[in-house]
C-alpha cells in the first residue's frame, strides 16, 4: 500500500508503475468488495502495458469476501469521503513524476463504475477515457468529455439489459464517444477471478484486450 500525495491531500491505495519510463495515469476503482488482490492485479497488468495505475482504498483497509460482508461495509462508506479520496487520487496521479500528460483514464468495477462515471461528469477536463464493468452510474453524463467503454454481463441481477440500453442511449443522445459490449452467458463479476460462481476466463480476456486497446488509443500507452 502507498500514500499518494497531491495538493489536495493524501490517499492510501495501491500504485503500479512500469519498470522504466513514463506513461499515462489510470485510476482503478474497486467494486464493493474493497481493494482486494483482483483490483491490485489490474494495476499491475496496466503497468506492464506502460500505464501508471493507482487504486485508492475507498474502505480504508476493510475487505469483504461475501455479499453480506460487502453490503455491510459499503453501507458504512461515506460518499463525500470516498469522493474526496478519488479526487485526491486523480490530482496525485496528475502530479506523479512518472505520469505523462494531465488527462487520465479510469476503470471502475460495479460500485467503482459509478465513481468512474462521476469523475467524467464532474472533472470533464481531466478525464480522457473511462472504462466501466457492469455498472451504469446515475444517468448524468451531459458534461462528460471522455470516451467511454462499457463491459456488461448478459444475465445480471444488478444491471438489467434495459438499464444498459438506457445507459448507451443517454450517452449517444449527448453525442458521447461510447462503445458497449455485452458478454454472452456471463453474470455480474465475470471479470473477477476470486468469484468462482461468476468468473468467465474467455470473456475476461476479451474484455481485457479491448480495455488495453481503448486506453492505448485514448491515452497513449507504451512507447517503444
Amino acid at each position: 500500500m502507498l500514500d499518494l500525495k497531491s495538493s489536495e491531500g493524501t490517499v492510501s491505495g495501491y500504485l503500479a508503475t512500469p519498470g522504466t519510463g513514463s506513461g499515462p495515469g489510470v485510476l482503478v476503482l474497486h467494486a464493493w468488495w474493497g481493494l482486494n488482490d483482483v483490483f491490485k492485479s489490474v494495476c499491475d497488468r496496466l503497468a506492464t502495458k506502460g500505464f501508471i495505475a493507482f487504486a485508492p482504498d475507498l474502505y480504508h483497509g476493510a475487505v469483504a469476501s461475501t455479499i453480506d460482508e460487502a453490503e455491510k461495509v459499503m453501507s458504512q462508506l461515506k460518499p463525500e469521503t470516498a469522493w474526496e479520496d478519488i479526487v485526491r487520487s486523480a490530482r496525485g496521479l496528475q502530479t506523479h513524476p512518472k505520469v505523462r500528460g494531465k488527462r487520465l483514464g479510469a476503470i471502475g468495477f460495479s460500485m467503482g463504475a459509478y465513481w468512474s462515471l462521476r469523475l467524467g461528469e464532474e472533472l470533464p477536463a481531466d478525464m480522457a477515457a473511462i472504462v466501466v464493468f457492469y455498472g451504469t452510474g446515475d444517468g448524468k453524463h451531459a458534461h462528460t468529455q471522455a470516451a467511454l467503454l462499457g463491459h456488461f454481463a448478459e444475465k445480471d441481477p444488478y444491471e438489467s439489459a434495459e438499464s444498459v440500453r438506457d445507459f448507451e442511449k443517454v450517452l449517444r443522445t449527448h453525442g458521447k464517444n461510447v462503445e458497449i459490449h455485452t458478454y454472452p452467458g456471463t453474470t455480474h463479476w465475470f471479470f473477477e477471478k476470486d468469484r468462482p460462481d461468476a468468473y468467465d476466463p474467455k470473456a475476461t480476456e476479451i474484455a481485457w484486450q479491448r480495455t488495453v486497446q481503448f486506453l492505448t488509443t485514448h491515452l497513449g500507452g507504451k512507447k517503444s
